[in-house]
C-alpha cells in the first residue's frame, strides 16, 4: 500500500520530527501586507509586477490598512515612493517624508495594526544606490548616519517594527 492509503509511522515518533514534517498551514495572522506609499492626493496606480498591489496616496493606503486589519491580517510593511529625490535620500528620514506621514495616518485610524518599515535609501536616491555617494562609490560612515536617521524618524512617526540591514552598524553611531 501507499500513501495515503498506508501512513509510515517513522516520522510520528517524536514530537520534534512531528513538527518538522507537519502540515504547513497559513492563516491571515501569519501574514504582512505589502504597501507601496506616494505622495498626492487620489493616486492609486497598479504594481505591474505585484497584481493587486498599489502605489497610492495616503488615504487610500489608510482605507486598505483599515480592510486589511478587518481581514485578521496583522501588520503591514510600508515602502515610500518620495515626491522628489536628491543626492542624500532627504526624504528618507524628514519628518515630513512619505513614510513617516503614512504611519501617522495609520496609527491614527487603525492604532491595533502593525506598521512596519524598511530603512533604506534607494528609493530616495536621485541615483538609486542606497547611501551617499562620494567620489563615485558609497561612502558607508555617511551612509549609516542617514539610515539612523531614518530609523530613528519611523520609530518617532510611530512604527512597531523597523527593518534594516545595517542595524549593528547604526546602532554603534546611535551610541
Amino acid at each position: 500500500m501507499f500513501f495515503p492509503e498506508y501512513r509510515a509511522r517513522r516520522l510520528r515518533r517524536s514530537e520534534s520530527l512531528r513538527s518538522m514534517v507537519r502540515e504547513t498551514f497559513l492563516r491571515p495572522e501569519d501574514l504582512i501586507y505589502p504597501m507601496f506609499s506616494a505622495f498626492g492626493k487620489n493616486v492609486r496606480k497598479e504594481i505591474i509586477s505585484m497584481p493587486g498591489i498599489y502605489q497610492q496616496s495616503i488615504e487610500h493606503i489608510v482605507a486598505e490598512a483599515r480592510e486589511v486589519y478587518e481581514l485578521g491580517i496583522p501588520a503591514v510593511i510600508l515602502f515610500g515612493i518620495p515626491e522628489e529625490k536628491d543626492p542624500l535620500g532627504q526624504d528618507a528620514y524628514s519628518e515630513s517624508g512619505i513614510i513617516q506621514e503614512t504611519i501617522r495616518a495609520i496609527k491614527a485610524d487603525v492604532p491595533k495594526l502593525l506598521v512596519i518599515t524598511d530603512v533604506c535609501m534607494c528609493e530616495y536616491t536621485d541615483h538609486g544606490h542606497c547611501g551617499v555617494i562620494k567620489d563615485n562609490d558609497v561612502d558607508n560612515d555617511e551612509t549609516l548616519k542617514l539610515l539612523a536617521a531614518e530609523a530613528l524618524s519611523h520609530a518617532r512617526a510611530g512604527a512597531d517594527l523597523i527593518i534594516t540591514y545595517h542595524a549593528k552598524e547604526a546602532a554603534r553611531l546611535l551610541k
